[in-house]
């Protein structure tokens, strides 16, 4: 029996989907390139979780750019999402001041402490000195498994008991990473539903907390968002941005998922840069978002 060529990962260390959008593509585009085969690469970005909107805009850019510069249609899709994620600074992290401040949020199942894990190992490998806070009081696990990361990864964790102050919490972990001249302090919170008003105002307390303790933090609001939620993951964007004023995304599980295309509508409608991805289980599976290896992994088929 014939083995099938064994399929490297991209640039982010994803493999290609057999099934996946890729390989759709490819099909499409094998034959001459019209009207209905135009219609038909609609009909799977959509599938693929981008959104009608930026679907056809894509599409109509597409047209164009294959038209005026001459490259096959598949290219020329691809340029023109890479072009789209680059314009908004996807991949692009700096801490700034230190201790520079990171506030992290999102509703619970998308990865969110072990994100924050993952983020302090890849600041920890480049020599940066890092604290956590844990404040997400309202479930005990919460800080119990964030404690147990910090143990591991031997990093402090500043906690209190189980429905202390989230607030207070942060405070802490502020005055700690001043005290002890830490360049990062990342800060959990309660992973929460996106619709439940009294849970949101809670949070943007903590980022007014920080906000009062150190002037122009946080650095960074981050907002954890799993690819495989698809369109929900939009809606948990949409109202976390206007709640506590998200500068940036992480897109967890990209690995296991087939569609994906769920970056280019966060990218597109709400002007979010994607900064890093999940590509695994593994404290390093946390991969700066690169738009031209991800659109290699989106459309390889």
């Amino acid at each position: 029996m014939m083995r099938r060529p064994r399929r490297e990962p991209s640039g982010l260390g994803l493999r290609p989907q057999p099934q996946g959008l890729g390989a759709r593509l490819r099909s499409l585009f094998a034959g001459p390139t019209d009207a209905a085969t135009w219609e038909q690469v609609e009909e799977e970005l959509i599938a693929a979780d981008v959104g009608a909107a930026t679907t056809l805009e894509l599409v109509d850019a597409a047209r164009e750019r294959a038209g005026s510069i001459g490259v096959d249609a598949r290219r020329a899709l691809g340029d023109e999402i890479t072009a789209r994620l680059e314009r908004v600074g996807c991949g692009t992290f700096e801490l700034g001041p230190t201790p520079s401040v990171i506030l992290v949020v999102g509703i619970n199942g998308t990865g969110k402490t072990t994100t924050i894990a993952k983020l302090a190992a890849r600041l920890q490998g480049e020599g940066r000195s890092v604290i956590l806070g844990a404040a997400d009081t309202f479930r005990a696990a919460a800080t119990e498994q964030l404690r147990l990361w910090g143990e591991l990864l031997a990093i402090p964790v500043i906690a209190q008991r189980a429905g202390a102050d989230p607030g207070a919490v942060a405070f802490d972990a502020l005055a700690a990473g001043e005290s002890r001249g830490a360049d990062a302090v990342i800060i959990d919170t309660a992973g929460r539903l996106h619709d439940k008003a009294h849970l949101m105002a809670e949070l943007a307390k903590i980022k007014r907390v920080v906000e009062r303790r150190m002037p122009g933090q946080p650095r960074h609001v981050l907002l954890v968002v799993d690819a495989a939620t698809g369109q929900n993951g939009l809606a948990q964007a949409q109202t976390f941005g206007r709640e506590v004023g998200v500068t940036g995304i992480v897109l967890t599980k990209l690995d296991g998922t087939a569609k994906g295309g769920i970056a280019v509508a966060i990218v597109e409608q709400l002007g979010l840069p994607i900064l890093f991805a999940g590509v695994g289980e593994e404290i390093e599976d946390l991969a700066p978002f690169v738009p031209a290896s991800y659109v290699e992994w989106l459309l390889a088929g």
